[in-house]
């Protein structure tokens, strides 16, 4: 695999119960920026409270015809953190773009794609998140549950050029990661099994299982197993249902948001690749 690619960065209390309802939009009209038929994604801005306590502004973009569910926040260091969750394809996309080190050498950022089967079961449906309202769209949303974190071996690499075979939205989001878009030998045996033709995926060399982690070497010109992790800090996970006399059965009324940490081990060609990942 050649580098990652690298260009100039894109632009880019607890919160009190039920903030965020399910509206019908029969009632109050269609969720803002759709039109009937318009295509056009429902957009979301809300405060979220990070893990380690700051506040920043997380988008939440739902397209109900494509059946997709978008995030993107920005951390205080300036990384952007992007999430796709693909529900036609089963597939998510996770993309971080990392502010470089000029002092040690590196381009203004770094781009990396991590590609998953996505599990209908991990976010509210692209319908349900197209018609999220805010009460009040200056209260900070804190995530009313924290899922387990997850650890994924990245152990295939995926061909950009073949990639919109696998999902349509991997071209937009990976864009600046075209020689660093990461996946796993058991989700691609999923996606193949359905269809996705095999000249997607690419081996990484079979020996990356035996290299040092990168926060153990000291030379960056050497390959190594880099790790890195990121949290989706606030997302609808789950809808809520309500009883009520005047209804025969259960309702949607809200929903309940979520936190979830995700760590990454992948292949890199040099150190110089992962310096995010050294002792401290």
């Amino acid at each position: 695999m050649r580098p990652p690619g690298r260009r100039d960065v894109p632009s880019a209390r607890p919160a009190l119960p039920l903030l965020l309802l399910l509206l019908s939009p029969l009632l109050l009209g269609a969720p803002r920026g759709v039109g009937a038929g318009s295509g056009v994604p429902a957009e979301l801005r809300v405060r979220v409270r990070l893990p380690d306590g700051q506040v920043t502004e997380e988008s939440l973009q739902a397209d109900s015809d494509a059946d997709s569910i978008s995030l993107e926040l920005r951390k205080p260091d300036g990384t952007l953190i992007s999430f796709t969750a693909d529900f036609k394809k089963d597939v998510k996309i996770f993309r971080a773009l990392i502010l470089g080190e000029l002092e040690k050498g590196q381009s203004q950022f770094q781009a990396l794609c991590f590609v998953t089967r996505l599990h209908h079961n991990e976010i509210i449906p692209s319908d349900a998140m197209a018609k999220l309202r805010q009460k009040n769209p200056r209260a900070v949303r804190q995530a009313e549950e924290v899922r387990g974190l997850e650890q994924l071996h990245m152990d295939v690499a995926v061909n950009f050029s073949q990639g919109g075979l696998l999902s349509p939205h991997l071209h937009n989001v990976c864009a600046e990661a075209t020689d660093a878009i990461y996946t796993r030998q058991e989700d691609v045996q999923f996606w193949t099994e359905r269809g996705v033709d095999s000249s997607v995926f690419e081996a990484l060399p079979k020996e990356q299982t035996e290299l040092p982690r990168c926060a153990q070497v000291r030379d960056r010109g050497k390959p190594c197993a880099c790790r890195y992790s990121l949290s989706l800090a606030w997302y609808p996970c789950l809808l809520k249902y309500c009883h009520s006399r005047d209804r025969p059965a259960p309702y949607k009324c809200g929903i309940r948001s979520c936190r979830k940490n995700y760590s990454f081990d992948f292949y890199v060609p040099q150190k110089q690749l992962c310096l995010w990942d050294e002792d401290p």
